[in-house]
């Protein structure tokens, strides 16, 4: 494992490019801006172009780990497959979202090693809403480590980032952590509410989804709520313990759910292949996900 960098030094590199990024995105989203169409067919706007320049730029400036992000040069698994330790970004997660101006679009960061993200930072600009995550490393001596500082590695949820982002100071990790909570829930204690919560895409769902929530229903013989999100904050919500089950039917990207994967990985949840009920993993050498499973 690349120990040269310690994670939560790659947090604070993180959450500095996130708090630069987001005025960019708010000062485009605000005014008038062009949607325009890439190849596979997916909306593209200058605040993902914006979002992109100013995160690559920080995370090369501060690392000197490869990036791989969905606005950036399509790399082939010739050059990746050496990998150990890499950047995976979306600037913009939930460009739909943007442009119908429903506030409901994220900036994902993650850092991914081997093939497991270690390390996800997911903000959401207009609720203000941050999650982050990272994992314990090891020290010199090889004993697993789970804090520095008095502040435990793990998955964190925080209200009001936009107020710390203005003036990012170098204890950004522990003041974040100072202010957030942190709330995992287990399957017993979901068994034990009145109803099951499933969350589910604006601007995804379908007859698979559908069926989902049905056999939720049969099997289980509960009332089920359906709530409806978008970007990457529905696994997110899973992780806080706001709903219960994601399911995802259809292809999404790598840099769709590596961030807020690592923050599921740390409240001990799961982000699985609908298929195999095997962890999602990165760095394939086809991007896409398959149907997966949040829980």
């Amino acid at each position: 494992m690349d120990s040269a960098i310690p994670l939560e030094v790659l947090l604070f590199i993180a959450l500095r490019a996130v708090a630069r990024a987001f005025p960019e995105i708010l000062s485009v989203y605000n005014g008038s801006f062009r949607v325009d169409t890439k190849e596979d067919l997916s909306p593209v706007t200058e605040a993902d172009r914006r979002s992109n320049r100013i995160i690559t730029a920080e995370l090369s400036e501060h690392s000197p780990y490869p990036i791989l992000s969905e606005e950036g040069r399509k790399m082939p698994f010739t050059e990746r497959r050496s990998w150990r330790r890499f950047w995976v970004v979306d600037p913009l997660d939930g460009t739909k979202e943007f442009v119908k101006r429903n506030g409901e679009f994220t900036i994902n960061i993650a850092v991914v090693e081997g093939n497991s993200p270690v390390l996800g930072v997911v903000y959401a600009p207009l609720p203000d809403l941050l999650y982050f995550a990272w994992e314990g490393g090891e020290t010199p001596n090889g004993v697993r480590s789970s804090s520095r500082n008095g502040v435990r590695a793990g998955s964190y949820r925080l209200e009001g980032f936009a107020g710390l982002a203005a003036r990012i100071p170098e204890d950004i990790v522990e003041r974040a952590t100072k202010l957030s909570y942190k709330r995992p829930f287990s399957f017993d204690e979901q068994r034990k509410r009145e109803k099951v919560t499933v969350i589910g895409s604006r601007s995804h769902r379908g007859r698979h989804f559908m069926s989902y929530v049905q056999e939720l229903e049969r099997r289980y013989a509960e009332r089920v709520e359906v709530k409806i999100s978008g970007s990457a904050l529905k696994p997110c919500l899973v992780a806080d313990g706001s709903a219960d089950i994601y399911p995802r039917f259809g292809p999404t990207m790598e840099w769709d759910t590596a961030a807020p994967h690592a923050v599921v990985r740390g409240v001990g949840k799961r982000m699985v292949a609908y298929d195999s009920g095997r962890e999602l993993v990165y760095n394939k050498e086809e991007l896409v996900n398959p149907s997966f499973l949040v829980y």
